[in-house]
């Protein structure tokens, strides 16, 4: 990236309400957002999102994509990646001294091991969506991985239309409970591998950055729990989720993560998102 390109992207990313945007962005990227759930999350006015949405896409940070009657706005990864490449390698002269703190994982390189995973699936209420993920790699993982579900805002207890279908599917349900992620960001808290969120709120969220630098991806579902109808229509979208999030997770296990690189993992981690969306709207 030459300099001035990269002086614009810093002074852009200078204000502070363009640097939240930007920050939310890019916990959704490679998907993108509508203005509408931006402002919502952000608590932003419409015309004041517009003029950060606008100088970020001046400055090449953000790309915006129609899709009916809709725009979306995304994180432009490549020019990320060029900035902070421009931040390590020519201001920072690529001392090892900065670079090894961004590449460090929990084995000190950046091959990835084949088994003992710990993962985290994160939804609002931690009563569906994440339970259900969290249940799914459980039973579906073969003993790779160690699952563990949390809610922004989680309820008490754990809906009972999400019960019945997993235990109709035959998943234990005894020590399943609702639990904050603050459970999971404790000093003493086990570092994750991975980190998902399964509903556009969570992922939303302006959390502190994960212990261990895990990969992280964003599986959105619509919410369950706010079905209306009769009970039987209810629990038919309890079962779309159910069956959404399963074809997901049997995906994800069955990647090779042996032979995967980190970034190779983030791919595919993020093609499963995407590709799990276009199938729903297919």
């Amino acid at each position: 990236m030459e300099s001035n390109r990269a002086s614009l992207a810093f002074a852009t990313l200078g204000h502070p309400g363009r640097l939240a945007v930007f920050r939310l962005l890019m916990r959704f990227a490679p998907g993108g957002v509508r203005p509408t759930e931006i402002a919502e999350a952000l608590q932003l006015k419409q015309n004041t999102l517009s003029h950060h949405l606008s100088d970020l896409a001046s400055a090449g940070l953000v790309r915006v994509e129609r899709k009916g009657r809709s725009l979306y706005y995304a994180a432009d990864i490549g020019a990320t990646e060029a900035l902070i490449g421009y931040l390590a390698l020519d201001v920072g002269r690529a001392r090892p001294d900065i670079l090894s703190p961004l590449f460090r994982t929990h084995e000190g390189s950046t091959a990835m091991r084949d088994t003992d995973f710990a993962v985290l699936f994160i939804c609002t209420g931690n009563s569906a969506r994440s339970i259900f993920a969290e249940a799914l790699l459980r039973d579906l993982g073969q003993g790779k991985f160690r699952s563990f579900s949390a809610g922004v805002r989680p309820n008490t207890a754990l809906n009972p239309f999400a019960l019945e279908v997993l235990r109709r599917n035959g998943h234990d349900v005894a020590e399943l409970r609702s639990k904050h992620m603050s459970e999971f960001q404790q000093p003493d808290s086990e570092a994750m591998d991975f980190v998902f969120t399964v509903c556009d709120t969570a992922a939303a969220e302006e959390c502190p950055p994960w212990p261990g630098q895990p990969i992280t991806g964003h599986w959105g579902l619509p919410d369950p729990v706010k079905a209306t109808g009769t009970d039987a229509e209810k629990a038919l979208v309890f079962a779309q989720t159910y069956a959404a999030l399963r074809r997901r997770i049997a995906a994800f296990v069955e990647l090779p993560f042996a032979s995967l690189g980190r970034m190779s993992l983030q791919s595919r981690v993020d093609a499963i998102g995407r590709d799990a969306k276009t199938a729903q709207k297919g």
